[in-house]
This record gives structure tokens, sequence and C-alpha cells, in this order.
């Protein structure tokens, strides 16, 4: 990934399905002695809270999955323990978007698994890598992952800043997909309302 041409990083950009939509990001551009990590050591540079949450989200799949073995008796609980995890989820959301710098806090324009890309208030160049921490409050999760700039566009008054992931772990590039899709999903089905409406 590391070594593809400018053109191929485009191509991996949209390679995977974009939905414009408004998330906030924290971005910081690293200086250019900076070495990005390997990918199996990327826990390791996540903040500690990152790390708390990423854990938590492993400890509820490991908990959730032998209750599959229990049949429909297990329901209930399962259901239970789902809304626990959606309260502890939302409350590890607001604690990391609170600890982000408000000075590095942007909007995205629109995202999606293989790249984001970000309004910002000046140009980026080109080839910088990026730190990134992607808050998805309809998934109540964040991402902590490294970016490459592609392209940095001005648009009025504002820079239309586009990223790759160069390093993000796969359990959240999946997020980001299933993110995408359900945002597109709803999309769909608050169209399909209004037409009905108009229709009747």
């Amino acid at each position: 990934m590391d070594n593809l041409s400018l053109d191929q990083k485009h191509d991996q950009f949209s390679e995977f399905f974009m939905i414009k939509h408004d998330i906030p990001v924290n971005l910081r551009v690293m200086n250019s002695h900076f070495e990005l990590p390997a990918i199996d050591e990327l826990h390791n540079h996540m903040p500690y809270t990152f790390q708390v949450a990423s854990e938590l989200a492993d400890i509820e799949t490991k908990a959730l999955r032998p209750l599959r073995n229990l049949g429909e008796h297990a329901s209930e609980l399962a259901e239970f323990l789902n809304h626990q995890s959606r309260k502890i989820d939302l409350m590890m959301s607001l604690i990391l978007q609170q600890q982000a710098d408000p000075e590095e806090r942007f909007h995205s324009t629109q995202f999606g698994g293989g790249g984001i890309t970000v309004q910002t208030q000046s140009e980026i160049q080109t080839s910088a890598t990026v730190e990134l921490r992607i808050f998805l409050r309809e998934e109540a999760s964040a991402i902590f992952c490294y970016g490459e700039v592609i392209s940095c566009k001005q648009i009025e008054d504002k820079y239309h800043t586009s990223l790759i992931f160069t390093r993000i772990r796969e359990e959240d590039q999946d997020l980001l997909v299933k993110a995408s899709l359900h945002l597109q999903a709803a999309s769909l089905r608050k169209r399909n309302k209004t037409k009905l409406k108009d229709n009747e």
C-alpha cells in the first residue's frame, strides 16, 4: 500500500461504497519524520481511551457468543445484554468525543471503507500522513487510524481534503462499511416514506 502510485491510491479510495455524510473527525497532521506503525502494532499507538473501548467491544463479542448455543430461551437474555452493551457504547463514545482537541476537530463530507473526505480550513499537502479519530454517532463507536492525503481541493472558503486509510484495523474498516450501508438504508427508507406521503 505504501508504494502505490497516486492513481492507484485514488482507485483504492473509490474501491468501497462512499456515502455523503457529516461525521465528527479529529485530524492531526504528522511531521515528515513520523513513521507509520505496523498494522499489528496499531493498537499500541492508540490513546488509552480508544484501547479501552476496543477491549470492551471484544469482551462484548465474546460474552454474547456462548448464548447462541442456548437456543430460543436465551433470546430475551441476549436482548437485555445488547441493551446494556449499547449503554456502555454510548458512554464510551461520549467520553472519547469529549477528549478530542477542539482545534483538531473537523467534519466529513463523505466516507467509506477506503477513505474519508474532511472539510478543513486550510490546505494540507498531498502525501501528508494524518492521524484520524473518526466518531460514528449512529454506531456509538470511534475509530483511531492513520490516513494519507491524496487530494486537497479548495471549494469556496474551505478545503475538501480526501484521505485513504493507510493503517486501520480490519474490524474498524468493517465498521465504516457497515455504518455507510446503514446510513444509505436509512436515507432510502426516509425517501420512500416521503414519496408515499406525496402520493397520498
